[in-house]
């Protein structure tokens, strides 16, 4: 399993198209208001980012929709998120050196150098019927600990239902040309470095913004 602290994510050069940042709400999607920011912020990605959730939407069953719950989040923000969990996870696992609490916590925090979110590459979402979300295992933003790593997407201690749904998630994600990050399910990206290196392109699309 790659993670973004792997340092061949680091080193693919970024090459900004200089896209803006669009407003999801304003594409017809489902938002959820658990990660509002006064700035609007976390309802916001890149232009092109915002294509393929459209056509994401559109590649779902009939009756199921998106629902975002965060994609554009600030520098500093990301920074401090994962300051903060490196920190819950040293005083966790004490006998654990800095790289390898790092490490660890890249599972569930982007670190803050390849960061997608701070780029409007990101977006973490999930499924919903008629405005009710589904459950596809565990909420979105569960740490490995919390969750028995139940939060991985191709994790296997699930329900079968759940297991379900985060396949017709992914299909429609990956069908739109998005790519996951395997420790979280609700977590898909466009044009950053990590999608980048997953898909062999020469480089990232997006810098922070």
């Amino acid at each position: 399993m790659l993670l973004l602290s792997d340092p061949s994510v680091a080193a693919v050069p970024v090459h900004d198209l200089g896209e803006p940042l669009v407003d999801v709400r304003e594409l017809g999607l489902a938002l959820d208001h658990r990660k509002a920011d006064p700035q609007g912020s976390w309802a916001r990605v890149r232009e092109g980012v915002g294509r393929r959730l459209v056509r994401a939407q559109q590649l779902l069953p009939e009756g199921f929709s998106l629902l975002v719950v965060e994609c554009h989040r600030p520098a500093a923000l990301q920074q401090r998120y994962f300051d903060e969990h490196c920190a819950e996870l040293a005083a966790a696992r004490p006998g654990r050196n800095a790289e390898q609490v790092a490490i660890e916590a890249s599972q569930h925090i982007s670190p803050p150098g390849v960061a997608p979110h701070p780029c409007g590459a990101a977006v973490d979402l999930t499924l919903a019927v008629d405005g009710r979300e589904l459950d596809l295992g565990t909420r979105v933003n569960a740490t490995p600990d919390e969750s028995d790593e139940a939060c991985f997407t191709a994790a296997t201690n699930i329900p079968a239902e759940a297991h379900r749904l985060r396949d017709v998630l992914g299909a429609a994600m990956s069908g739109a040309g998005l790519v996951n990050y395997p420790p979280e399910w609700w977590h898909w990206s466009f044009g950053d470095r990590y999608w980048a290196t997953v898909t062999g392109a020469p480089a990232a699309l997006y810098a922070p913004i």
